[in-house]
């Protein structure tokens, strides 16, 4: 078996990496090119976890931009992020990767209430978890829901999956001469004012000492990679 740097794994998946080049809904050959990764990774010997953002079906601050009262637009955020969840896991366990999702709101028909101790016991049983419906509180990201389980679940490593290389000093989709960052502290994070997850969310990783690394979804072999110990994408420590 391969040595691992890094032995239990949150991965923060946004929802657009779900929708594909068509930029809503569900790509079914993404998905289906993620779960081969990811079944991947397991094999690796990886305890797993992953948080799926909902953008891709409806994002609750956008919606409230658009008049929708704000905790109702954030409760039907947290719904996409469950309907996520239920695609992922279905594929994965298409190939016979043994899954759970467990949401943050009741969905008893759905999925498993989030329990810390059910869920460290579904990694103790080699297991991949999803978690849904974000912290089950409004006014909170997917960004602070996977930081949050990813402290609970003793993880040694937040795995933000994007569709850039890492992180730049500025969007390198707008300003194509951005220069590539492999590594920082979380202090020159801070300092330069880069926005490597949302306040809430790093605060807690920097508070907690516990490392992200930014990198991007598309690229083949990516996340085995980093759980290997290889450099890829940006480190945050």
């Amino acid at each position: 078996m391969a040595e691992l740097a890094y032995k239990r794994v949150l991965l923060k998946l946004s929802g657009e990496a779900l929708a594909g080049k068509q930029g809503f809904g569900l790509d079914f050959d993404v998905i289906g090119r993620l779960a081969d990764e990811l079944k991947g990774i397991r094999e690796l010997g990886v305890s797993l976890g992953l948080v799926v953002g909902g953008g891709n079906v409806m994002r609750g601050t956008v919606a409230s931009q658009h008049g929708m009262d704000r905790v109702s637009a954030d409760y039907m955020g947290m719904l996409a992020t469950v309907i996520n969840a239920l695609a992922m896991q279905d594929v994965l366990e298409k190939r016979d990767v043994e899954t759970r999702v467990m949401t943050a709101i009741r969905m008893d028909e759905l999925a498993e209430p989030y329990i810390r101790r059910r869920a460290q016991r579904h990694f103790e049983k080699g297991r991949v978890v999803l978690f849904g419906a974000g912290t089950g509180n409004p006014y909170f990201s997917t960004d602070t829901a996977a930081v949050l389980r990813g402290l609970e679940i003793e993880a040694d490593v937040i795995i933000k999956a994007t569709t850039v290389d890492g992180v730049y000093t500025e969007d390198p989709k707008v300003n194509p001469d951005a220069e590539f960052i492999p590594e920082l502290s979380f202090q020159e994070a801070i300092v330069k004012g880069i926005q490597v997850m949302d306040a809430n969310a790093f605060g807690l990783c920097k508070e907690n000492g516990l490392p992200i690394v930014v990198m991007n979804v598309n690229q083949p072999g990516a996340v085995a990679k980093v759980v290997q110990g290889e450099r890829v994408g940006t480190l945050v420590k």
